[in-house]
């Protein structure tokens, strides 16, 4: 069950973790965009084209991984401005799936950029382990009001506020409040954030019953991911709320950004 101690709000008016980042900037101040898993990334990066001026970023999932895998891209350049980016689990009943979200710094121009592209403000929750029921979703929002839940993006904005680098939390539905996972995927995850597939296939053993309600899932979070590059993708083409250059932290020194 969820730690309260251990939720922590994402604030603002709303693989594994090893060396995974894919570099494909140019220039100063990049924008750097961390997503926790490939599944998350892979229609953004397939269909985006052109991405000077951007950094990917590959964290792992949880917490304590985003913030490994942050503090190592950052002894390498800190950027003018992070996306956090992925999946969530809907908290809020009336979020359907595949609704994109998002939470960004007071004073920040992405919001109107970002409802134009059908995005909504919205408030998060990070949490320290997967919320895999209903009834668990159900509790998080009665004692938080928060839209949905995530795993990294709470960390690594908090990381942005400490060094004043301006950031955003975008996210898509994967699984709306009223859907219990067919598995119990904190069960599944290794250390380092990745799937152990093996495990996986140990559990649908043990369980075969559960095994269209995974595929279902996994339609779901393709689509969910599809979703999000919709985003995206349009954002790399809208430069009214890129950083302008130098008036990031990316002119800075990296040294004691871990």
């Amino acid at each position: 069950m969820l730690t309260p101690a251990q939720a922590r709000p994402d604030e603002g008016s709303k693989e594994g973790h090893r060396d995974v980042s894919q570099s494909v900037h140019s220039g100063s101040d990049p924008i750097l965009v961390a997503f926790a898993v490939r599944e998350e990334l892979r229609p953004f990066r397939k269909r985006a084209g052109d991405l000077a001026g951007w950094d990917l970023l590959l964290t792992g999932m949880g917490s304590r991984n985003a913030e490994w895998a942050i503090g190592r891209a950052w002894e390498r350049r800190l950027p003018g401005f992070v996306l956090t980016c992925g999946f969530a689990g809907g908290l809020n009943p009336a979020l359907a799936g595949g609704a994109v979200l998002f939470a960004t710094d007071e004073g920040s121009r992405l919001p109107p950029v970002l409802r134009r592209l059908g995005a909504s403000p919205a408030t998060f929750q990070t949490v320290d382990r997967v919320i895999a029921t209903a009834a668990e979703k159900r509790e998080l929002w009665r004692s938080t009001g928060a839209d949905a839940v995530e795993m990294e993006s709470g960390v690594v904005r908090s990381l942005c506020r400490d060094r004043g680098i301006p950031s955003a939390t975008v996210r898509v539905i994967s699984d709306t409040a009223a859907e219990d996972l067919p598995l119990d995927f904190n069960r599944l995850v290794g250390a380092d954030g990745r799937l152990r597939y093996a495990r996986l296939a140990t559990a649908l053993a043990r369980s075969p019953a559960s095994l269209p309600a995974l595929l279902r899932l996994r339609r779901q979070t393709r689509f969910a991911a599809e979703r999000l590059a919709d985003v995206l993708v349009s954002l790399t083409a809208d430069r009214s709320w890129w950083p302008a250059p130098g008036g990031g932290a990316a002119g800075r020194s990296v040294s004691g950004s871990r």
